[in-house]
């Protein structure tokens, strides 16, 4: 690989940029599904982490409903044997320190039965809250099916050829230098098209379409070394001459022809 010609190393870029190419178009075929299904998936996720919480509360709120319920048998308990043992005061003193525990007692049974409704209430609101959780689940559960199905037909279609084209990209890639390779990789990812090494064409680099001077078009032409386009950072592999208007095209190209025809004529 050390010994690559400037033209050899082109050619291999050329190579990896026509099976990358046509890796995108297959991808293009998938649209916005694969990111369609995970958005799907994620958001029948998120549903479930909510139903999770929901039951967790529901269950909460069923124990403390359980509690509420056995502190109101423990007040009664209480307020029984309070009214007995005001049945055997011997002062006033008694009988008001009895009839205060009563009336604290009361007013903690007060305090359960509302904690009671509104758990109750709770319960209701979270068993809604349940039921549309779990019919929103089926309804994008059903529509994910479809999407992975669709998805699913198409990557059927291209498996064959998305994994012959990933093994002669790994083959193709091989013959690329590291440093080389980096950059191009680094380039493809930075540019929407995915266009990193282009010709040129009509006197413009293909991608951008930023016209290039005929000086640095008889650079590419030559190939004696990699010619960067100063604007989009592609590599300018080669050039489209049939595409050049004859004002465009390097001098150096027209020199050997149109000079021996010119001295024929004033002969």
């Amino acid at each position: 690989m050390e010994n690559q010609s400037v033209a050899q190393k082109l050619e291999a870029l050329v190579k990896l940029q026509s099976i990358d190419s046509k890796l995108d178009e297959l991808k293009k075929l998938r649209g916005d599904l694969p990111d369609e299904v995970q958005d799907l998936e994620d958001e029948i996720e998120g549903y479930k982490t909510r139903l999770t919480r929901y039951e967790t509360e529901l269950k909460d709120i069923e124990e403390g409903n359980k509690k509420y319920k056995e502190g109101i048998k423990e007040a009664e308990k209480l307020i029984k044997k309070y009214t007995e043992q005001q049945k055997n005061v011997r002062n006033n003193r008694e009988f008001d320190a009895i009839t205060k525990e009563i009336e604290l007692q009361e007013l903690e049974i007060q305090i359960c039965e509302k904690k009671i409704k509104e758990g109750k209430e709770n319960i209701t609101d979270k068993k809604d809250e349940v039921e549309k959780t779990n019919s929103l689940i089926a309804e994008r559960g059903e529509h994910l099916d479809n999407k992975k199905k669709e998805l699913n037909d198409i990557l059927a279609e291209s498996q064959e050829e998305e994994k012959r084209l990933l093994a002669e990209r790994e083959k193709a890639s091989k013959k690329i230098e590291d440093k080389l390779l980096k950059y191009y990789e680094r380039l493809r990812t930075s540019l929407t098209n995915g266009l990193a090494v282009v010709r040129v064409v009509r006197g413009a680099a293909e991608g951008c379409n930023i016209v290039i001077p005929p000086q640095k078009i008889a650079e590419i032409r030559e190939k004696k070394k990699i010619v960067i386009d100063e604007h989009s950072g592609r590599i300018l592999a080669d050039v489209d001459m049939d595409s050049l208007d004859e004002g465009d095209k390097p001098k150096s190209a027209k020199t050997p022809v149109v000079v021996p025809n010119r001295r024929k004529k004033v002969e």
